[in-house]
């Protein structure tokens, strides 16, 4: 599979696909239990990632963003943060190919993707962006973050939580970009994106807001993508 063309005509309009709809009995499920899993049964992207193999319905953000934005290609080094369960290294280790060369990352396990190295780390440990570098034997062409914090329940924590990072996630792109090299990251809308924009226009020849079909129009959940790395001493 390559996803250097449009991914629909690959696809097609996932999201306007039909299906039956599938309906799950209140019995043995707690009233959310069974908002989920209808959500999830019903969901045209998670059947079509079923379908192709892919680990996660997210594999389908990433290839809409790639349609947009024109970020992957043959032979690029990635590094790929908020990994698990591997959707997007799925993408990425198909579009970079043999030459390429890709460094997963999350704090949960993940089964082996083939010619992709997996590290089982927190990001916001101390010691994670220094042994990164060293996986990574050099600069990247692209880091792509779709880290997420677990929840509190909490609006403004869990939105201060997912800021920060994402703010980290820039700092190590700054660190490890070659020049011309991109950046992807994900955030939730809630105010507090004022410092990460600032920076990324700083650093960035072109930074725009972005959210792909394949993310649930009920979420606050979007995307920055920073493109044209300006490398300063």
């Amino acid at each position: 599979m390559k996803y250097g063309k449009k991914a629909h005509k690959r696809f097609g309009d996932i999201a306007s696909r039909r299906q039956e709809v599938v309906r799950v009995k209140a019995k043995k499920h707690s009233t959310s239990s069974k908002k989920w899993l209808e959500r999830q049964l019903n969901d045209p992207y998670v059947t079509a990632a079923k379908k192709e193999g892919f680990r996660s319905r997210a594999a389908f953000k990433l290839i809409e963003l790639n349609d947009q934005f024109h970020l992957l290609s043959s032979g690029l080094r990635v590094v790929d943060l908020g990994a698990a369960p591997g959707g997007w290294s799925q993408v990425v280790a198909i579009a970079i190919g043999p030459k390429g060369k890709l460094i997963a990352l999350d704090i949960l396990a993940m089964n082996p993707i083939p010619k992709v190295e997996i590290l089982h780390l927190d990001f916001m440990s101390d010691d994670a962006p220094d042994k990164l570098k060293v996986a990574l034997q050099g600069s990247a062409d692209l880091v792509l973050s779709d880290l997420a914090p677990s929840t509190t329940g909490h609006t403004r924590t869990d939105h201060i939580r997912i800021m920060a990072m994402a703010e980290a996630a820039a700092l190590f792109a700054t660190e490890i970009l070659a020049p011309g090299g991109a950046f992807v990251c994900k955030f939730f809308q809630g105010g507090a994106e004022k410092q990460l924009l600032e920076q990324l226009k700083r650093d960035f020849a072109k930074v725009k807001h972005a959210k792909p079909p394949a993310s649930r129009a009920e979420s606050s959940e979007t995307y920055l993508v920073a493109q044209g790395f300006r490398k300063t001493k």
